[in-house]
């Protein structure tokens, strides 16, 4: 029998509604019914990402994501695409630097034929060749996508200067060379590696029954099983990881970018802190920065600031687009403010606001059921347990002024700033 966990978590009646189980063979469910909501959102995430793919590879766990798509034993691409949509559903998936969320939305009726439908994608793809052949052609227009995006392309290349020995330094995406270069033994290979049970991941939410969803995840779930002889390990980040730079690239484009940014050690207790101090830093119309670098000065039209937070490390980073002639003065700002009293010293009404509007973004988003969902799995990933949105809640309200400043003093001294920048060709 599956081993069940209820998880109580102080503040909130709705956590006592989540239940968290583990099939017989590893794979684990967690559910979140929310009875005002007349759909079901399921899906299952994997615990492999870009930093997971073979370093000859670049790109595969990302495409694999789109590969499950194009065929099982039992069904064809178009077979896939109308057996969601006839029942009034949709499907989809995303991968990032460590996980892959393959994920889809119905009616609570249509559940059981939604559910064999995922289970079939992570199960049972074939990977057809003449298929495979046309999505490579997608995948590299995704990555032409993203080449002729100065703001998307910027942030791959800062990855991949700033960990140029290590996974996480890769793009999601890949190179077209790579892209090319993938053969149903690599598909195939990734998938006894990652695909496995333990590396599994069940969210539903919704108008779901615990007990139902326990019986269809043992159903057509229940018989996935690790191969024996083959095993991986995740490379751990470690901070010689972080190659410090600074660099200025001429490319074809009329808007000069730049991306600041660090690589810091995992801090939990300055998680909410941290969260907080970004809020103040480059989330919204009232941030540091978009008040300082747009309102006042009329320097950049978009920029922000953007916190990610990886299993071994956090990466902090500020984007900001610009006039050419202008992107020393507006970096010179960006370092400024950095190291500015609003950060260092700061007001509390300001840190009030900042939460505030935190605690409005985390608590709208609970009303969103692919942001639950997906939450749901991150805080599995990241933390190994659920957090009740009551418990978040009263962490960020909890953020003081001098948490604020802790933080920003780790951001400043934990390891250097690096920079690149785009400027347009004369």
């Amino acid at each position: 029998m599956p081993r069940e966990k209820r998880l109580k978590k102080a503040g909130s009646a709705a956590a006592e509604l989540i239940r968290q189980d583990v099939l017989p063979n590893g794979l684990r469910v967690i559910t979140d019914p929310v009875p005002y909501v007349e759909s079901i959102t399921l899906g299952i995430q994997i615990d492999a990402g870009s930093r997971d793919d073979p370093a000859e590879c670049p790109g595969l766990a990302h495409f694999i994501e789109h590969a499950i798509f194009k065929g099982t034993k039992r069904r064809s691409y178009i077979d896939i695409a109308r057996n969601i949509e006839k029942h009034g559903g949709y499907l989809d998936a995303y991968t990032t630097k460590e996980h892959t969320f393959i994920y889809l939305r119905c009616l609570a009726e249509h559940l059981e034929p939604s559910f064999d439908l995922l289970s079939d994608l992570v199960c049972d793809p074939v990977f057809p060749p003449e298929e495979i052949e046309k999505e490579m052609e997608v995948v590299i227009e995704e990555i032409s996508s993203v080449n002729d995006t100065p703001e998307e392309l910027i942030f791959d290349e800062f990855d991949l200067r700033s960990f140029p020995r290590h996974p996480l330094g890769q793009p999601i995406l890949g190179t077209e060379k790579s892209v090319e270069s993938f053969s149903q033994t690599d598909l195939k290979g990734f998938m006894r590696r990652h695909y496995i049970p333990r590396k599994m991941l069940l969210t539903a939410t919704g108008m779901v029954e615990h007990d139902r969803i326990m019986k269809l995840s043992e159903r057509f779930l229940g018989s996935l099983a690790e191969q024996a002889g083959e095993s991986y390990l995740r490379k751990p980040f470690l901070p010689a990881h972080y190659t410090p730079f600074s660099a200025k690239l001429k490319k074809q484009l009329f808007q000069a970018q730049i991306v600041l940014g660090t690589a810091i050690a995992r801090h939990d207790p300055l998680f909410y802190s941290l969260m907080v101090l970004n809020s103040m830093l480059g989330n919204g119309m009232s941030s540091l920065l978009n008040l300082e670098l747009r309102e006042k000065r009329g320097l950049a039209y978009n920029v922000y600031s953007s916190l990610s937070f990886y299993e071994d490390m956090t990466a902090l980073n500020i984007y900001a687009g610009t006039d050419s002639n202008k992107s020393k003065v507006t970096l010179a700002l960006l370092r400024e403010l950095l190291q500015s009293e609003a950060l260092q010293n700061p007001d509390p009404e300001e840190v009030l606001a900042a939460k505030t509007k935190l605690l409005g973004s985390h608590i709208m988003g609970q009303e969103k059921m692919t942001r639950r969902m997906s939450q749901m799995a991150s805080d599995l990933s990241y933390f190994g347990r659920y957090i009740d949105p009551a418990e978040k809640s009263a962490a960020i309200g909890s953020v003081t002024v001098d948490d604020i400043a802790a933080a920003s003093r780790i951001i400043l001294h934990d390891a250097p700033f690096s920079t690149l920048v785009y400027k347009p060709k004369r």
